[in-house]
């Protein structure tokens, strides 16, 4: 009998473990270990932060869908790695500390034959003083965050109806902050719901953002196919916003918080102050910082992860200039080179190099976004890992044949601009592939055939039926295996 364990819980990770489970059947156990008690539909949480869905519309307890499926589920934190085992084991092993389940507090030994890393990040809102709930600033990250910033927006909506003026700053909290597209979401249905109550003319509604050119999105931005046109994803994204009167800080990088007012750096150097009644910036990410150890109990925490906390996985990790960057860089299995029964799925693992160019400011300050690998991706990624342990298990030797390179694969995005089945509306945007491939594609880096993008009330649609979709998916209801990533 083989043993996969599976850290997180999340799109990679539920993906992965429930697709174990199917394929191995009774005969090989899964073991899921994840600190949260639910499973949640991340991209929904924008929804909560406007009101316009509650908690459980978005999540389900994991207890109840893993006990169903036949999987070991740990409400538990990974704490340590020991992929060589100790003197006592040969075999590998994490040490867990459980968050739930009446163990709060306890450590284990967790073995394993396979190991799946898909821990997702940290949310680093320490790297910028004063940012995230509890302090100045509320965030759509998780469900909770995003109920507690629709708690701030309706006291700032009330202040509007007393006739008194607002001002509201969404975007990015950190110089290298990543998930530029979920802000841009948030800023856009915020507009929506200030329009609705009509008070347009008390709000004052401001983008900011790392991102050289807004519409970037943490993936140099892209041409897409729009209305038999050509267009940039940056006139794209400009539009949207101009139509709902926002204004935009980009090139900026948020430094400091206090209440009511951001500190900044811009790229050419130049420093400044924003103020605000109300902000949602998105923080910096980093992996979860785990420790790594050997058999004699000597870190090797360099062998399995990068500085930023991200695992190594089949990646060109080569310091190159930007110039250099190719698509052949990123990975394909997410397979640790050093320890071949570890992967890493979703944004558990450490990329090559950024996605966009990176940039400086004249004092050393970087000012750019961090790759995205949320989302498709995620999916993407942690049902390959998933395949190829199938394979290896039921075939006795390790095949690795399935692979989805980032700059293979395309993504789709619907960013919604408003909620309503008759006035709601989306931005729906396809990009193959997510990473630039410009040996294969020389004039925009990507295939136009495949990227595209388009705008209204059908993609408000298709973003509710995903919804549903892919909790459907999640749940395990019938026939949840044929639904796509």
């Amino acid at each position: 009998m083989a043993k996969v364990v599976v850290l997180g819980a999340g799109i990679s990770g539920h993906t992965a473990s429930a697709l174990l489970k199917k394929k191995l059947g009774k005969k090989h156990e899964v073991v899921v270990v994840t600190p949260n008690a639910y499973y949640h539909w991340i991209p929904s949480n924008i929804w909560i932060g406007v009101g316009r869905m509650t908690i459980d519309q978005v999540r389900f307890r994991l207890d109840k869908r893993y006990a169903k499926a036949g999987i070991v589920y740990k409400q538990a934190k990974a704490v340590s790695f020991h992929p060589e085992g100790d003197q006592e084991t040969e075999k590998g092993y994490v040490t867990i500390e459980y968050t739930g389940q009446d163990k709060v507090g306890e450590k284990e030994k967790v073995d394993y034959d396979f190991l799946i890393n898909a821990t997702g990040p940290m949310l680093k809102f320490s790297a910028t003083e004063g940012l995230g709930p509890g302090k100045h600033t509320v965030s759509v990250c998780s469900y909770d965050h995003a109920a507690e910033a629709w708690e701030k927006l309706q006291e700032s909506l009330a202040r509007m109806e007393k006739g008194e003026k607002q001002k509201f700053l969404i975007g990015m909290g950190h110089p290298g902050a990543t998930c530029q597209g979920a802000a841009f979401e948030y800023i856009l249905n915020v507009a929506y719901e200030i329009k609705k109550r009509k008070l347009s003319h008390l709000a004052e509604i401001k983008w900011i953002t790392n991102e050289y050119e807004v519409g970037d999105f943490g993936m140099g931005g892209a041409y897409i196919k729009r209305g038999g046109y050509i267009t940039s994803t940056k006139t794209f994204a400009e539009s949207f916003l101009k139509q709902r009167d926002i204004t935009w800080l980009k090139r900026t990088g948020v430094k400091k918080v206090e209440k009511g007012k951001v500190f900044y750096e811009k790229l050419d150097g130049t420093k400044g102050e924003e103020t605000f009644d109300f902000a949602m910036l998105i923080p910096a990410f980093s992996g979860p910082g785990f420790t790594a150890y050997d058999k004699k109990g000597e870190d090797i925490t360099g062998k399995l992860f990068m500085p930023n906390g991200f695992m190594k996985v089949d990646a060109d990790y080569t310091k190159k200039t930007f110039e250099e960057w190719s698509a052949s860089d990123w990975p394909s299995t997410y397979q640790n080179p050093d320890y071949a029964n570890i992967f890493a799925a979703g944004i558990a693992f450490a990329p090559p190099h950024s996605i966009s160019k990176p940039m400086t400011s004249p004092n050393g300050t970087p000012i750019f976004p961090a790759p995205p690998r949320t989302g498709m991706p995620s999916g993407v990624t942690g049902k390959v890992v998933a395949e190829n342990i199938i394979d290896w298990i039921k075939k006795g030797k390790p095949l690795i044949k399935h692979k989805a390179s980032m700059a293979r694969m395309g993504a789709a995005c619907i960013i919604s601009a408003g909620y309503g089945q008759i006035y709601g509306a989306a931005a729906t945007m396809t990009v193959k592939p997510i990473v630039q491939d410009w040996d294969k594609y020389p004039e925009y880096g990507r295939s136009l055939s495949d990227t595209m993008g388009e705008a209204g009330l059908a993609g408000h649609w298709l973003k509710w039926f995903m919804h549903y979709m892919f909790l459907h998916k999640a749940k395990g209801y019938p026939l949840w295996w044929l639904l796509p990533e």
